[in-house]
């Protein structure tokens, strides 16, 4: 949402029409927001992953 709200408020400089009101540069802030739920995803698949490796070379040893 962030990243739309980003290049629908940027458009206006490119289209030469009225700029958007405050409000909509707001909406732009949640990029990062949501880069961080991405990047918290990311982190927390690995360790998933890390740990039903680390469960299966566990159980093959035994």
């Amino acid at each position: 949402m962030g990243a739309i709200a980003t290049v629908v408020t940027v458009a206006p400089l490119f289209l030469g029409t009225e700029p958007f009101p405050s409000a909509a540069y707001f909406v732009c802030m949640l990029m990062g927001v949501g880069f961080l739920v991405a990047a918290a995803g990311v982190v927390r698949t690995a360790a998933a992953q890390r740990r039903a490796a680390r469960e299966a070379t566990v159980s093959a040893e035994r």
